[in-house]
């Protein structure tokens, strides 16, 4: 066992202001509205507009360097966000073209909205003036910008400012069945040659967190979260070709599968993949690790990011592991016979399945359930004679993960996790059992975190146990903070 304390103490110099929310309406619409960047349609124009934004930085509590008017309509389907952002110098603003969730270099604009109105979940959904997409979902676990929504946005760039609408559908956002609806949203924009942002709710510096800080959002009533389901199926083929001393061969596959969404009510979602082909999915960067440990890699697998932010509690989930490489992939090469070639030795596991529901009560518990198998994985190997002979690398395998998350008062919560695997055979098994917390106390400036972890390694003839845990004390808001850190692992 190894304790380990560490005192951090954290100097921050910044003007302390007043914190009182700001209050905005919407306008509910009964005529169309093109998304197209003109905000010329009538309903605009008898909006009331939010402005007066207020700089996070480069001063805080200062007001913006540029106006900004931002307006909000809706009707039965989606809410439409249209904005103006005047600049003196529109031919400084900065509009570098990159991919989507990618800031680069470049001006933005945006919404965060607060639809429990809990001040730690949130959506966000932001532009850049060369039109790239933004969004993200907020969590006390942070801001993930893995998940993707299906919304629609314009911008056009005039001799004045630069103009962006927003169309997005109620599919795209969770909500209670309230007929009165009344959400915490904020607005925010940067200029990035000033090094500015800015939000229209004041986002103090000086005080710990963004969505508990947003304004008020009223006047939307009488709306319906619609049927949400989609199903997407697939048909792809491959031909591998490997090389041997007497030549070569070549296997050809072919998949086919379907992803499967569907809402179950307004708090939860159900999504299944069935025999999933990542070949179209961005390979990892080439990294030369000399260090002990393995390296993390991100996961782009669009169903292992979408909606995972309550899966990724307690840093115990590694979605990699799930149909990742073999178990004994290294150990093919290792085992060579003489005269012996490999033939295949598949670097992935094929998932068979997998599914997740997540979501969030109206009284702010987070639910999340994943489950998913791969199936056996064996490496084809060949000797001089042209006999061949499999190998298992990876046997069948079930991975599942539980957690439950309650949203606390003061931007506080706790969280249960648990993951588990399960491997057919003599390979070992394993269990991960973990808790998290933050509590703050009323003036949010104060807090007692941690979390501890027990693991079990199941071996046919033992059982390898270890723990962890980390508590800590940190005063998080004001002028001067500091950060009380007592760490205890075990050495398995």
């Amino acid at each position: 066992m190894k304790p380990f304390v560490a005192v951090l103490f954290l100097f921050s110099f910044s003007i302390s202001f007043a914190q009182q929310k700001k209050q905005f309406s919407a306008f509910r619409i009964s005529d169309p509205i093109k998304i197209d960047g003109i905000l010329d349609e009538a309903a605009w124009q008898n909006a009331v507009p939010a402005t007066d934004f207020v700089q996070n930085m480069t001063k805080p509590g200062n007001p913006s360097t540029q106006p900004t008017e931002v307006r909000i309509l809706y009707d039965d389907d989606a809410i439409y966000v249209g904005a103006i952002l005047y600049d003196v110098s529109p031919d400084s603003i900065l509009r570098e073209l990159g991919k989507r969730d990618t800031e680069s270099n470049t001006d933005l604009f945006g919404l965060i909205l607060d639809t429990y109105r809990d001040g730690i979940n949130a959506f966000g959904f932001f532009i850049t003036p060369a039109g790239v997409q933004l969004d993200a979902r907020y969590s006390s676990n942070g801001v993930d910008f893995e998940w993707n929504a299906v919304w629609d946005s314009k911008v056009q760039i005039n001799e004045n400012s630069w103009v962006v609408e927003f169309k997005i559908p109620y599919s795209a956002i969770r909500f209670s069945k309230a007929e009165v609806q009344k959400w915490g949203i904020n607005f925010v924009r940067k200029i990035r040659r000033h090094r500015e942002i800015s939000y229209w709710n004041n986002v103090n510096p000086a005080v710990v967190g963004l969505v508990n800080q947003s304004g008020e959002l009223f006047g939307i009533e009488k709306i319906k979260s619609p049927v949400r389901l989609s199903v997407t199926p697939y048909v792809s083929g491959y031909a591998d070709h490997f090389k041997t001393p007497t030549g070569g061969s070549v296997t050809s596959t072919f998949n086919a599968g379907a992803d499967i969404k569907y809402g179950i009510n307004e708090s939860f979602t159900l999504d299944m993949t069935l025999v999933p082909d990542f070949g179209q999915v961005q390979s990892d960067n080439l990294v030369l690790n000399l260090s002990p440990f393995e390296i993390q890699f991100n996961d782009f697998r669009p169903f292992f990011t979408e909606g995972t932010e309550l899966f990724n509690r307690g840093g115990l989930f590694y979605s990699r592991r799930v149909g990742g490489t073999p178990i004994g992939y290294q150990n093919v090469s290792r085992g060579l016979g003489e005269g012996e070639n490999i033939i295949s030795n598949p670097s992935a596991s094929q998932l068979i399945n997998a599914s997740k529901v997540s979501g969030r009560t109206r009284q702010g518990l987070g639910i999340g359930v994943f489950n998913a198998t791969t199936a056996p994985t064996f490496a084809t190997i060949e000797n001089s004679k042209g006999e061949k002979r499999e190998v298992l690398t990876d046997p069948l395998t079930n991975y599942s993960v539980i957690v439950f998350d309650q949203s606390l008062k003061n931007n506080s919560f706790i969280s249960l996790v648990n993951t588990n695997v399960m491997r057919e055979g003599s390979i070992y098994d394993a269990n991960v059992g973990g808790i998290q917390f933050k509590f703050l106390d009323k003036k949010v400036t104060h807090a007692i975190s941690g979390d501890a972890t027990l693991t079990q390694k199941y071996h046919p003839e033992k059982i390898d146990n270890g723990h962890a845990y980390n508590l800590a004390f940190s005063k998080v808001s004001g002028n001067f903070q500091y950060h009380l850190t007592h760490l205890v692992r075990s050495d398995t």
